[in-house]
């Protein structure tokens, strides 16, 4: 007599078989690398990158006007005004910068931009403007009394530094979370799914460090707001999923 199977999930009796470990375990073993490299990469923003953002912003904050030299050098610590003469601009959501043409070693520089205005968007070919350079890169291209700061210029804005520092120390500990609980239950992970406690979690990171991190930076709030704000929104979170799911279990 020959037996049909109706399912890989179930046995021929119709009782469910036991789910592999090896797959969750497989699982489990890479959540955790990918935590770790989280790990990492929310010690280089707060360690490295945000530290040495801030210490440039002043150090371009204290630079002084440069002394008249005959020969200009390609990178000085101090504020240099040049004038140069625009040969072409690109003003598209992608694209926002100006070429323009000045002295050596500024012969012909690409100046790019974080927005359209004041200046760029004014620029034609052929105009003449001052542009300020700084270590090298143009910092600000002024027309007359307009000025408009470049996007190589030095700001203040280490929030949103520690919006990333902080969502990739969210992801490490989502992962590692994860990643432990498939590796010492591996048939049967309990709440820890993907859905819906996983994928709310990571939703929730993600957009509660990119709003809290542009409003700092609009309102020029302390930057120490973003960790202390995202980290306790996504623990409130996983803890109202977590009550929620075990309530709809024990329901059930």
């Amino acid at each position: 007599m020959t037996t049909m199977r109706t399912g890989t999930g179930r046995r021929e009796d119709g009782t469910p078989r036991p789910s592999r470990a090896g797959p969750r375990l497989l699982m489990g073993a890479v959540l955790i690398v990918s935590s770790l490299a989280a790990t990492l990469t929310c010690y280089f923003v707060f360690v490295t990158w945000l530290p040495a953002d801030r210490v440039r912003y002043r150090e371009y904050k204290a630079a002084e006007a440069c002394p008249a030299r005959t020969v200009i050098p390609r990178s000085e610590d101090c504020l240099r005004k040049l004038t140069f003469t625009v040969e072409g601009t690109r003003n598209s959501p992608r694209h926002m910068q100006a070429t323009v043409n000045g002295p050596e070693p500024f012969s012909r520089v690409v100046v790019p931009f974080g927005d359209p205005g004041p200046v760029l968007s004014g620029l034609q070919r052929g105009d003449r403007a001052t542009g300020t350079v700084w270590r090298g890169v143009i910092v600000v291209v002024a027309q007359g009394d307009t000025r408009q700061n470049s996007a190589d210029a030095p700001r203040d804005e280490p929030q949103m530094a520690a919006a990333v520092g902080t969502f990739a120390g969210l992801l490490a500990a989502l992962g590692l979370m994860f990643g432990a609980v498939r590796l010492a239950r591996p048939r049967g992970p309990g709440l820890f799914t993907w859905r819906p406690y996983g994928k709310w979690l990571l939703i929730v990171s993600g957009a509660t460090c990119a709003v809290v991190g542009l409003t700092t930076v609009w309102t020029g709030l302390p930057w120490l707001l973003v960790p202390t704000v995202c980290g306790a929104a996504v623990a409130g979170t996983a803890w109202f999923l977590h009550r929620g799911l075990r309530h709809d279990q024990a329901g059930r």
